[in-house]
């Protein structure tokens, strides 16, 4: 087999200690890399480079394409960018991928067959970092969810779950409320899961959903979600199974791949031979997988499951009583290459199976696009709702009329509620006639609100595609 290249980037803190550990361990089982080592995180940050990144080491990942990452340290305080979110929209990582299982007796849990797949997109959504401060008191996030998006990481769930022998993919959203967005992204998860009969499909309410989570797993099996949402429960279900120091990450995208696993850079412990390398070392497991080389990450993923059922333990999940061997970084990894080719008693063996390339989604497009209006956002304090009103309600014009003012998302004018709290940013939607509203009319409808005294501080087109409403409704409308 020839050997692969990868970039390797052994991080802060503990990083050292378990990178080492985790390269002699593949290594030993006979996985066939050739390493590039790079430096990030502190020492970069800390140089002047707010990235935490060089240019170098920016370009070896361009080079090998596939990205083995030791946990890093951000400073504390303004200007240093996420390393993680950077590398991830940098090399378009958009499917997040987290098992979080259950070692029952050997790890403490109250799951004792958890065994749940997380994935989780990983590019858009609140973590495109897309914000404003829109007034005094009002402070904005976009939710960006995109259909090619959504389409790349559901196909990846399933592609996933027929891979290695899933029966059920379940979806999480939010889509009650958001209609428009978490709507679209479970739309696609009908769209494309209808494709693969074989495997069962659900869709959940993300609280609901969560709380079935954290209480009883075992109803799940792969969860596909929206960033956000996933970025948060895939800890909850990385703590529930036993431990977030023992979860492994993968981060994959067209071209590039980046392993990991999901805890920090633990400072306080480092340069102690404490650290715990599981994570990582399952982060590696996954990446050799990926690679091609799955005969060799199944050699090192069952060795690992019969060092955990002989008692050998690192202080973090060692157990009077259950464990029988208190160890460190170094001595955990001899004890799992001591066990290179032995197979779990106990546990359940696994297998892997390198997952193909996914082809990239086309992208959408529509016969016909119309607006039909325009929400303009003011700024205004001077006093009640009915009052903005019914200055607002001058400034139409022929192709365009007032429908409401909201604040808040909720609709105060006409009809609104004295006692609705309302912030100093106030929604005021127009609409006209569909098809027969153009930029003239929204340039003078802007014109009107200039010389009307009103400052705009931002305005977003109302349009249809295809005979389909693309807008919300307001509360209460």
């Amino acid at each position: 087999m020839s050997k692969t290249s990868i970039t390797v980037a052994h991080g802060d803190g503990i990083g050292p200690e378990i990178m080492g550990a985790t390269l002699h361990i593949l290594e030993s089982a006979g996985a066939q890399l050739d390493i590039e080592t790079i430096e990030i995180g502190e020492k970069v940050y800390l140089s002047g480079n707010s990235a935490g990144i060089s240019q170098d080491s920016l370009d070896s990942l361009l080079r090998t394409k596939i990205f083995l990452k030791a946990p890093i340290t951000t400073p504390q305080g303004g200007g240093f960018k996420s390393l993680n979110v950077t590398t991830r929209k940098m090399l378009g990582l958009y499917a997040n991928v987290r098992p979080c299982v259950a070692y029952h007796p050997f790890v403490q849990t109250k799951h004792q067959g958890m065994d749940v797949v997380i994935v989780r997109e990983n590019e858009e959504d609140l973590y495109a970092g897309i914000e404003y401060q829109l007034s005094a008191d009002v402070h904005q996030s976009l939710k960006i969810i995109t259909r090619r998006g959504s389409e790349r990481i559901v196909r990846y769930a399933f592609e996933y779950a027929k891979a290695n022998g899933r029966k059920k993919v379940t979806c999480f959203t939010k889509d009650n409320i958001m209609k428009i967005s978490d709507g679209l992204f479970h739309k696609v998860f009908d769209e494309i899961g209808a494709q693969y009969p074989e495997i069962e499909k659900e869709h959940w309410i993300v609280d609901i959903g969560a709380a079935k989570l954290a209480d009883t797993p075992g109803a799940f099996d792969v969860i596909v979600m929206p960033n956000l949402y996933g970025d948060i429960l895939s800890d909850v279900a990385a703590q529930i199974a036993g431990s977030v120091g023992l979860a492994g990450s993968s981060n994959i995208g067209m071209k590039y791949a980046m392993f990991e696993a999901i805890h920090g850079s633990a400072p306080r412990r480092a340069g102690q031979n404490l650290a715990n390398p599981s994570g990582l070392l399952l982060g590696g497991v996954m990446m050799l997988a990926h690679i091609g080389q799955a005969e060799v990450a199944q050699r090192v993923h069952n060795a690992w499951l019969k060092t955990l059922e002989d008692g050998t333990h690192t202080y973090d999940i060692f157990k009077e009583g259950t464990s029988k061997n208190k160890v460190g970084t170094k001595e955990f990894a001899q004890a799992v290459v001591a066990n290179l080719g032995k197979m779990p008693e106990q546990l359940k063996s696994v297998q892997y199976k390198t997952l193909p390339p996914l082809p990239e989604p086309p992208m959408p497009t529509y016969n016909k696009i119309d607006q039909v209006g325009v929400d303009i956002f003011v700024n205004w304090s001077k006093g009640d709702a009915n009052e903005l009103g019914s200055q607002i309600e001058k400034l139409g014009t022929d192709k365009l009329k007032l429908v409401f003012i909201s604040n808040r998302g909720t609709k105060v004018y006409p009809g609104g509620l004295a006692d609705t709290v309302k912030a100093d940013q106030w929604r005021c939607r127009f609409e006209g006639k569909l098809g027969e509203i153009d930029q003239r009319d929204l340039l003078a409808l802007y014109t009107s609100f200039v010389n009307g005294g009103f400052s705009i501080i931002k305005s977003e087109g109302l349009f249809f595609y295809d005979g389909q409403r693309g807008y919300s409704l307001g509360q209460g409308q």
